[in-house]
């Protein structure tokens, strides 16, 4: 959606989705507005508990059925597993996607990772559907004002048109930009230390997975160890989402400096920075 500052001004229930890579402050300004009636609609949680759910459940019960304790319980049905995914933990959603490389230090075999992301793209563009129908639950089932949209940091990698022309028609885009090296340096430190659920795009992760193996001299995925790959692909992917966010932006949506949402603090200041926004496109 597109406003005129008067027009948002006198938007009764505000419906915002937050772009921009993973760190630059989408879910500290979700978390904020929950505290002010606004209804947090996380992207990744509702794939980890909706769409992902029995295939996380799946990797996790395939490992207990090694354990032979475990494997007699599971047999038995005397116990039964679950996930415990948090908005502010997605342990069982990255630890289903997992990283790739040498499954004897924790990576997932090539083919298996390619068929894990396509099912969270496939999830990813799922959630993003579901979007116009969480918002009017909000609303009418539990009551909230406003509308807050998390979304994951691939989603300018899914190449999937409508996703962005329905959240465009349902609500306000606002691309969180990262402004300066030495911010895109703490990012980039920080999703490397802390890594989130990561979607590569299938031509991105080939071209970058044999300039991996080129420059380490290895021959196959599953020799790389899968926590130096991840480290040394993140800056890659950090730099290529930058102008596909902005294509995202410039026709649907505003523009906002990660700078700019260090300085939110509550309710007030998200609606200053979303009139300023505005104000600089008219």
């Amino acid at each position: 959606m597109k406003f005129t500052l008067d027009e948002f001004r006198a938007w009764k229930h505000k419906k915002v989705t937050l772009l921009g890579m993973s760190g630059v402050g989408k879910t500290y300004l979700s978390a904020m507005l929950r505290n002010h009636d606004w209804f947090h609609y996380s992207g990744d949680y509702r794939i980890g508990t909706r769409y992902l759910d029995e295939s996380i459940l799946d990797i996790i019960k395939q490992q207990a059925m090694q354990v032979p304790f475990l494997r007699e319980l599971l047999r038995n049905d005397w116990i039964y597993i679950r996930n415990n995914i948090k908005v502010q933990d997605l342990g069982p959603v990255l630890s289903y996607v997992g990283k790739l490389g040498d499954p004897e230090r924790g990576g997932v075999p090539l083919e298996d990772f390619r068929e894990r992301q396509a099912r969270y793209r496939e999830a990813e563009i799922a959630a993003m559907y579901d979007v116009p129908d969480f918002i009017r639950k909000a609303q009418r089932i539990y009551g909230y004002n406003h509308f807050v949209n998390d979304v994951g940091g691939s989603l300018c990698e899914l190449e999937e048109p409508g996703v962005t022309n329905l959240l465009a028609k349902h609500t306000l885009l606002l691309y969180i930009q990262v402004t300066n090296e030495d911010e895109e340096r703490k990012l980039i430190r920080r999703a490397q230390s802390a890594p989130k659920p990561l979607y590569y795009r299938p031509t991105f992760l080939d071209e970058h997975l044999q300039r991996y193996l080129d420059e380490n001299g290895l021959e196959y995925a599953a020799q790389m160890d899968p926590d130096d790959f991840t480290r040394w692909i993140f800056p890659h992917l950090f730099h290529s989402r930058i102008p596909r966010y902005e294509a995202i932006a410039r026709p649907h949506g505003y523009t906002v400096t990660s700078d700019e949402v260090a300085g939110v603090r509550d309710e007030a200041d998200f609606l200053d920075l979303l009139e300023t926004a505005i104000e600089r496109e008219d």
